[in-house]
Order: C-alpha cells, then structure tokens, then sequence
C-alpha cells in the first residue's frame, strides 16, 4: 500500500499543477493546453524548475522570477490539496480499478470548488465530459467484478438527483450548475451504495447551511447573499465517501438500540 500512497502523492501534484491552470483558464475562456506557464502580469515564459509542483513556488519566494509579481500562496496550496485528498483516496480504494475514477472525480472536485468561489459559476467544460469520462472510467470495474447493479445504482442516482435538483432550480432555489454537478454527484455515489446518495445529499445541504449560518453571523454576507452551493455539494460527497458506512451504522444504532 505505501508504494501505491507515495505514487498517487506525486500524480496528485502534478495534477494540482494542472488543476492551478484549469482554475485560471477556464472562466476566462483560455485553452489549458497553450501557451504553456507563464506570469499573468509580464507573460514570461516559466522555466521547467520553477514548474515543479511546490518546490517552484518556494524556489521563487512565491514571486516572477522576470517582473517580481507576487504569485498567490494558493498555487501550491491547491497542489498541495489535490495530492492529500488523493492519497486519502487512494487509502480508502486501494489498487482496485474503481480508484482512478474516484481520483478523477477528486481532481474535478477541487477545481469546481475553487471556479465557484471565484466566479459563482460551474462550467459545462468541466461537468458536462465528466459524465462521460466518469462512465467510461467505471467501465473497468464493472466488466472485471459484474456488479450490474453497481452499474443501474448509479445510473438510479444520477437521474434521482439531477431531477431532485432541478425541481430546486424550478422553484428557484438553485442555479443550473448545481442541477448538473448533482447528476454527476449522483453516478458516483450510486456506484457505492444508497447510504452513499442519502448521505452525500444531506451532507451538501448541512454544509451549505453551516457556511452560509457562519457567514450571516460574522457579517461577511446577508440573507440576499448568492453564495456558491457547488462546493457543499461536493464536500458532502466526499464526506459520503469516505464515511457513509460509519455513518449509516451509527444512524442504524440510533433507530434499532441494542437490546
């Protein structure tokens, strides 16, 4: 297992890397591919050394090496991020061939998270081919182990939530994002388990309201507020993933007490 944990370390950041560019580029309508690294504020070119994933950052003091701009700490935090939740991950699946999808699903999730406290939106470049790529990702597992229920569970709890969300939307208690970011939610914690969908959902809804609580109360938003329902919704998931089976057992105690 440790071999596998140092391994999934180093790909998660190298992917945060990649995850720092997919924030930038995407809300502006930029290509992730071209033209490679550079400062936002002169446009140089960065060097290869300074594009290694945490040690470029402190290499550079957190500055251009060309025009001395200040390169915001979230840079390596966000790379930083990726890699833990994708050891946790990896923890939690081991060398099964259901973890690079759930790995995808983290890498989306982070990136998502930060897009929408940025610009209060979820775009349809990152959501929309997640369904696909999801899907064929989840492939592997499903022809090895023939779990066909694994397989409609997920499909159940992406139609479930995708139209428990856009009733919200209809009445005019969500943004269209979150109706496509809970379908996609939904696939992946279908393929789990119904505890997973049930405990998932709550999770968003409790950690949406949290927030938006300790916000009204410190003053930094009122009840007209729009705040970002996107990143609840996915923290609730990854809540779900990791700990919705200790969940539904104690929630299981609470209802039938021992005897």
């Amino acid at each position: 297992m440790a071999p596998l944990l140092v391994l999934v370390a180093v790909l998660g950041l190298a992917i945060g890397s990649f995850v720092n560019v997919v924030i930038y580029r995407v809300p502006r309508d930029l290509s992730v591919l071209r033209p490679g690294s550079h400062c936002t504020r002169c446009a140089a070119p960065v060097k290869a050394r300074h594009n290694v994933p945490l040690l470029g950052w402190l290499l550079l003091r957190g500055r251009c090496a060309t025009c001395g701009e200040r390169i915001s700490l979230r840079y390596p935090l966000v790379e930083l991020a990726t890699a833990v939740l994708f050891v946790a991950v990896a923890a939690r699946f081991g060398a099964s061939l259901a973890l690079p999808a759930y790995l995808y699903l983290t890498a989306v999730a982070v990136a998502l998270t930060m897009i929408d406290f940025d610009v209060r939106r979820l775009p349809n470049l990152i959501v929309l081919p997640s369904y696909a790529v999801g899907a064929l990702l989840l492939v592997p597992p499903l022809v090895l182990h023939g779990d066909w229920m694994a397989a409609v569970r997920g499909l159940a709890a992406m139609a479930a939530l995708w139209c428990f969300y856009f009733v919200l939307y209809y009445v005019g208690g969500m943004g269209f994002g979150d109706v496509k970011l809970a379908g996609l939610l939904g696939l992946y914690l279908g393929w789990l388990g119904w505890a997973e969908v049930g405990i998932g959902t709550f999770a968003g809804f409790l950690l949406g309201g949290l927030t938006g609580a300790v916000l009204l109360l410190a003053r930094r938003a009122g009840r007209r507020t729009a705040l970002p329902f996107g990143p609840a919704m996915l923290a609730g998931a990854l809540v779900a993933v990791f700990l919705a089976s200790p969940i539904a057992t104690w929630y299981g105690s609470l209802l039938v007490p021992a005897a």
